[in-house]
């Protein structure tokens, strides 16, 4: 197999739901069990062994007269050689074989086949046939140290079976024992299978997860050339920029001679479109340090309010020129919080500038902050953050009366280049790049940005800090 898991030639063949090994198949407890039941029945000594000679059954009880001949060497030497004929027999020609022991007790030896092929044997015995009435000649010749009466009386303790007997009990248990043997390979062909099914699962399953890794790593460094490609490319174009608004600003108020209505509207629009390069440049650079963790952030205590304040005088000359009425609503008694005031003022003109630009005249536009409570997030149900306390935090938000956009987008929109609506994003302008660099800044501070909206009611941005513990 090429996934890695070895397999030994002599087990199951799950293709051909053959058999190489008895002794992998068949329940050995059950073996034994039904063998067990044939000595209480017939007082008769059964084993089973394998092909490969391995035993995997012995039901026996010592007899006796064997007990009383070894003590002779040659009595020993006959009765081991007498076992090992047993034990090694071959019976690949599927046919019952018999050995004699020199007390004139047979071994029955039957091949135990399964689809055709010999996958074990069954010894029967020693038994002595009834028919034997005498003391085996050779016995008594063994040794002239023997007691003739004493092997007399313990050759009569042996069980003694009919010919026709031992053959319908022999038949009998092969017939149980291939009824097991084909429970047992049922069985374990069912385990195989599934465990064949399970390594071949695995296997796809480390394949796609090795090609996902690859598509991940791909990805991961697609996206590191891409951060670098940005930061080197916005940095390069930042210095011509600088100067062809620098001298744009020069023509415009007039260093190099007075210009006339058309040739300052032309310049008027070279410096605009300058600056709205730039913005887009410093975002790209801004981007681009956030995803490379390279943008520092200098703490240090903030008004909240004095914040919210800064933000309304900003943005008021906009909003009287749009016609949009600006108002603003901050609670008496707030925390301070912990922050880069440049970065934080950055996440509210964002949406702030959002704001403005996607409502329309006679809207309203309202900035808010007040105090509430900064629960973690946790990826469990239940987790240690269902025993933690919420911590102080100060919300502020940022809602309009705007065009609002579908709920089924507002999972995407802090996505970078990502734009709800490409013709109205043509219409009022924009890149795509500000929430996704708002919700990274206010990542970095530690806080979280929640966002609602409606079409054609607006939308509303909550963005919670918390507080100093």
């Amino acid at each position: 197999m090429n996934d890695g898991v070895q397999t030994d030639s002599a087990s199951v063949d799950i293709a051909m739901a053959d058999i190489g090994r008895l002794e992998d198949v068949v329940d050995r407890e059950a073996l034994r069990d039904v063998c067990r039941s044939f000595f209480e029945l017939f007082s008769l000594s059964v084993r089973v062994f394998s092909a490969s000679g391995a035993l995997l059954a012995d039901v026996h009880e010592d007899q006796p007269i064997h007990a009383y001949l070894r003590q002779f060497a040659r009595g020993r030497q006959a009765l081991a050689q007498t076992v090992a004929e047993v034990t090694k027999a071959d019976v690949r020609g599927r046919a019952p074989q018999r050995r004699v022991e020199l007390t004139g007790a047979v071994y029955d030896i039957v091949p135990l086949d399964y689809q055709g092929r010999a996958v074990g044997r069954i010894v029967i015995g020693p038994y002595l046939p009834a028919e034997v009435r005498e003391v085996p000649r050779q016995l008594l010749k063994l040794d002239p140290n023997i007691d003739p009466e004493r092997v007399r009386d313990l050759l009569a303790q042996m069980p003694r079976v009919r010919k026709s007997t031992a053959e319908r009990i022999v038949a009998h248990l092969t017939g149980i024992l291939k009824l097991l043997l084909f429970s047992s390979h049922r069985a374990h062909l069912t385990s195989e299978m599934h465990l064949a099914s399970v390594r071949e699962n695995y296997r796809e399953l480390a394949e796609k997860n090795a090609k996902l890794q690859a598509a991940y790593d791909r990805l991961k460094e697609l996206d590191r050339l891409k951060s670098n490609f940005l930061a080197t490319v916005s940095h390069e174009l930042r210095t011509p920029l600088t100067s062809i608004i620098g001298y744009s600003e020069m023509l415009e108020s007039g260093i190099a001679g007075e210009l006339n209505a058309e040739q300052l509207e032309f310049v008027q629009t070279i410096h605009a479109k300058g600056d709205q390069l730039l913005a887009l440049i410093t975002s790209l650079l801004d981007l681009s340090k956030l995803e490379q963790g390279v943008m520092s952030i200098r703490s240090e205590t903030i008004d909240p309010r004095a914040l919210v304040d800064d933000i309304a005088r900003t943005f008021a000359p906009a909003a009287r020129k749009k016609g949009i009425e600006l108002r603003t609503r901050v609670d008496e008694e707030l925390p301070p919080i912990e922050g880069d005031p440049i970065r934080l003022k950055q996440v509210l003109s964002n949406l702030a500038e959002n704001a403005l630009k996607f409502t329309p005249a006679g809207g309203q536009v309202f900035f808010e902050a007040h105090a509430a409570d900064f629960e973690e997030e946790s990826d469990t149900e239940m987790g240690a953050v269902f025993f933690s306390s919420p911590r102080p935090a100060v919300a502020f938000v940022v809602r309009d009366t705007g065009i609002g956009m579908p709920a089924a987008e507002l999972d995407k929109i802090f996505d970078a280049f990502y734009q709800v609506d490409g013709s109205s994003t043509r219409e009022h302008g924009g890149t795509g790049l500000g929430l996704s660099i708002v919700k990274r800044l206010v990542d970095a501070h530690g806080g979280r940005i929640e966002v609602s909206s409606e079409i054609g009611k607006g939308t509303t941005f909550r963005v919670l800090i918390p507080s100093p513990e």
